[in-house]
This record gives structure tokens, C-alpha cells and sequence, in this order.
């Protein structure tokens, strides 16, 4: 019996979800590897600071975590599709322990730790890939629209966590936080390999092809299906200028400095406004908002987000402009996680981690060519103008991002599909003017399980992501 209620009925409650046994088991592994691994990038950056005092090699032990995603993140997460999910989470955690322990031997030279640092990121991109398939598997209906807010929101306060608590820690002992975060994979693994059962690989019904041609379906399925194109639109849009203020709030608090005002304070606040505000979206969103108005709502969030952040053009105090921050991350929390949990949904079974593995990516390359072109402005013009006109220009782009929003028609053809056998990705397109991905798959999508749309909207109701994420 399918635990699906019509979307005229409230949300699933956190008692619901939490009273999966599997879910609690992920979400707490989770937990634990995201809190140690930021303890970690506190740690390391201050260790390679002491042992070079080059703020360069400090900044670039930071940096090294993003280089799988960008250099191999859709290739590497496609390995996750090949292997059951438990063993991928496993393995992956077993492996950055170790690789971590070694980086906390004392006077490690600092190619060694730069080195062993980008070998321990390597298993970020499978296992990330690995928990999101898994979770449409043990959790289904708007548990999941609920679970996937709650790690969403978890997340951001993990990051926010950790990097106090390894701040802390680094200063006295970089060498005990790094024990820390490989004991805290350890405990992950633990958790994973008795918590969650070890449910079978999905199977896509196609023979298995090279890991490289696995790969290039992870891209023909999301930009060769309208649906899933113009989620990944709209995911990336957002993506493009959000991440903007927190990128640039240094330099915003330096040029904030004086008259009584503390930089570091600055840069605390509206750094913190983003995560905080995430937070709160995502628990309030997921949690009070029906799920059929949770799906409405992805339009006027859309716009929100970037149009929220244009007063910045006034140069408001820090208390203001953390409150634009704020109000912008519980903006991306209501349409994010929305987004999402129907990117989800239109997913053909047998693709979720490689088709993770490419928004991941994307994710990563927009945030910081965002972050980046933003600075290179701000060398010119003041960082208020640069924000309030690059959020102006976000506003015209949502616009025409919800403009051409799919229909409800258009999303129950992409769910249906995905759950009919068909050709696998970059197949002729089937007589009806389907698109070849929109015909891809096996039995369901990655909610599958007892998901079944019922009322006006189908395919609408979302799931939170953690993209994350997707």
C-alpha cells in the first residue's frame, strides 16, 4: 500500500521520516562526515599556513576539495550507478580515513599533504552521488519532499559548525582535528554498514557500456530532456548569484571597516545570514507549506532570491545586508529543495547518481565562476554595486527562466515516461515528440517506490535536495 496522500493534504511529519530506521542511520553518517570534514579544511589550511606562511598554499589546501567535481565529478559519480549504494558509502568513507590519518602525521612535507588531500576528496564525488540515489530508495512520497529538507538544512548547519568548532580546534592542534575528521569517517562507515540494508544495484536493462559512456548519458538525460533541462536551468540560475555575497563578504567587511566597525564581525554575519536563512527556509518550507504550494511557489521564490539582494546597491549597513543574505538563502531553501524533488521524479531508474554527478559539477563550476567574475568587478567598482546590479541582472534571468517553466502537463509526461521501459539516453526519439531521455528507464523513477502522483499536479510534488543537492 503506497504511503502517497493527496497533495491536497498536509506534509509528511518529521515523525513520519525520522521513524525510518535507514533514514536515521544515513543522516547521521552524514552528519558526522560533513562536521569532520570541515573541522578538516580549518585544520589543514592553518597547518599548511604554519608550515609554509604562504597564504596562497594555505588557500590552495582549502581550494583542493573542489578539483574531483571539477576535474572528474560526473565520471566519478557515475561509479556509484555500477555498485550498490551501501558498499559506495562504505568504501568511500574507509578510504578517506585512512587517507586523512596519514595527512595528521606530524611534518608531512607540503606537496605530500596537498597531494593525499586531492586522493581524499577523490571518494567525495562517488559517495555523495551514492547517498543521494539511495535516498528516494528508503524513503518515499512527501517523506521524502521532508527527509531531503531536513539534510538540507542539517548540512548547513554542519558547515557552520564545523567551521567554528575547527577553528577552534586547529589553533591549538591542526594535527588533533585531523584525527577528528578521520575518526568521524570511521563512525560514518560504522553507521552506514549497520543501518542501512544493502539494497541491490538498479539496473537500467541496457547492457553495461564503458565507464565514460555511462558517463555521457548522465549529460544526454539531463540537457536532452526538456524537464530536466530546465530544472538544471533553473538550479544553476540560482546557483549563479546567490552564492555571491558569502563569496565576496570579506572584502565587503574590509570595506566596511572603521568608524567602530569590526571587519571579522562583518564578514561573521553575512556569512553566517546565508546558512541561516537556508535553514530556516528549508525546516518552514518542507515542513508547514502543503505540498502542492510548495510546488506554486517555485516561480515567486525564483525571483525573490536575486531581487531581495538588489538595495545592496544602497550600501546598507552589515545588519541590513546580512538580513538581504538571509532572506535571499530562505528564498533558494523554498525552491531548491522543490526543484529538485522533481528533477528526481522525471529521472529514469539507474541514472540518479551519474545524472548527481553532472548538476553537482555544474553546481561547483557556477558557484565559483560566479564568485570569481564578481571579485574581477569588484576590483573596478565598489562590492555594493557590483552585488545590487549583478542580483538585478539574476532578476531578468529568473524571469525568463520561470517564463518558460514547464507545465503540469509537461511534467506528468517526463514522470510517466520515466517510469515506462524505453531506449536508453541518445535513442531515436520515440513517434509523439517525445525526447529520447524523456523515454529512458526501467520501472521507476528514483522515487519509485511507492511515489505515484495523485491529484491535480503530478510529478509536482518535490523533494528537498542536498545538492546539494541533487
Amino acid at each position: 500500500m503506497s504511503d502517497e496522500r493527496p497533495l491536497h493534504e498536509g506534509p509528511a511529519t518529521f515523525g513520519e521520516v525520522f521513524a525510518q530506521r535507514e533514514y536515521r542511520a544515513v543522516l547521521t553518517a552524514t552528519t558526522l562526515s560533513w562536521i569532520g570534514d570541515y573541522i578538516a579544511k580549518a585544520a589543514v589550511t592553518v597547518l599548511v599556513y604554519r608550515e609554509t606562511e604562504s597564504v596562497a598554499l594555505s588557500a590552495a589546501a582549502f581550494a583542493v576539495s573542489y578539483l574531483p567535481w571539477l576535474v572528474g565529478g560526473p565520471l566519478l559519480s557515475t561509479v556509484a550507478d555500477r555498485c550498490r549504494y551501501r558498499s559506495v558509502m562504505v568504501n568511500s568513507d574507509l578510504f578517506r580515513m585512512a587517507l586523512v590519518a596519514l595527512v595528521a602525521v606530524p611534518h608531512l612535507p607540503v606537496w605530500a599533504i596537498l597531494g593525499l588531500l586531492f586522493a581524499t576528496t577523490l571518494a567525495n564525488p562517488p559517495s555523495q552521488a551514492a547517498r543521494s540515489a539511495l535516498m528516494p530508495v528508503i524513503l518515499t512520497g512527501d517523506k521524502l519532499v521532508v527527509g531531503l529538507s531536513v539534510n538540507s538544512s542539517v548540512g548547513q548547519a554542519a558547515q557552520v559548525t564545523g567551521y567554528l568548532v575547527g577553528a577552534a580546534i586547529a589553533t591549538a592542534s591542526p594535527t588533533v582535528a585531523l584525527l577528528v575528521n578521520a575518526a568521524s569517517f570511521g563512525a560514518s562507515a560504522l553507521i552506514v554498514r549497520l543501518g542501512v540494508r544493502d539494497h541491490p544495484r538498479v539496473a537500467t536493462g541496457d547492457p553495461r557500456a564503458s565507464l565514460l559512456r555511462e558517463t555521457g548519458d548522465g549529460f544526454r538525460i539531463v540537457f536532452g530532456t526538456p524537464v530536466l533541462r530546465s530544472i538544471a536551468v533553473l538550479v544553476f540560475s540560482s546557483m549563479l548569484f546567490s552564492i555571491v555575497p558569502e563569496g565576496l563578504a570579506g572584502a565587503w567587511a574590509g570595506e566596511r571597516s572603521g568608524g567602530g566597525v569590526d571587519a571579522a564581525a562583518t564578514q561573521a554575519v553575512i556569512m553566517a545570514a546565508a546558512p541561516v536563512g537556508f535553514i530556516l527556509g528549508g525546516l518552514i518550507i518542507g515542513r508547514a507549506v502543503r505540498p502542492a504550494r510548495r510546488v506554486a511557489l517555485i516561480r515567486p521564490f525564483a525571483v525573490l532570491a536575486p531581487l531581495v539582494l538588489v538595495p545592496a546597491l544602497l550600501d546598507p549597513p552589515p545588519g541590513v545586508v546580512a538580513l538581504l543574505v538571509a532572506v535571499c538563502g530562505f528564498s533558494v531553501a523554498g525552491l531548491l529543495p522543490v526543484a529538485n524533488g522533481l528533477f528526481v521524479r522525471a529521472l529514469p531508474d539507474g541514472y540518479r547518481a551519474r545524472a548527481f554527478g553532472v548538476m553537482a559539477t555544474g553546481m561547483q563550476v557556477i558557484q565559483g565562476s560566479a564568485v570569481i567574475v564578481t571579485g574581477l568587478l569588484a576590483e573596478r567598482f565598489s562590492i555594493p554595486r557590483v552585488v545590487g546590479l549583478w542580483s538585478a541582472a539574476g532578476v531578468l534571468l529568473m524571469l525568463v527562466v520561470v517564463a518558460r517553466w514547464p507545465s503540469t502537463a509537461a511534467f506528468d509526461a517526463a514522470i510517466a515516461a520515466a517510469k515506462a521501459p524505453g531506449p536508453r539516453p541518445g535513442s531515436a526519439a520515440p513517434a509523439g515528440g517525445g525526447t529520447p531521455a524523456e523515454t529512458t528507464g526501467r520501472a521507476a523513477a528514483p522515487v519509485a517506490e511507492g511515489t505515484r502522483d495523485e491529484g491535480p499536479m503530478p510529478g509536482r510534488r518535490a523533494a528537498a535536495g542536498g545538492t546539494a543537492t541533487l
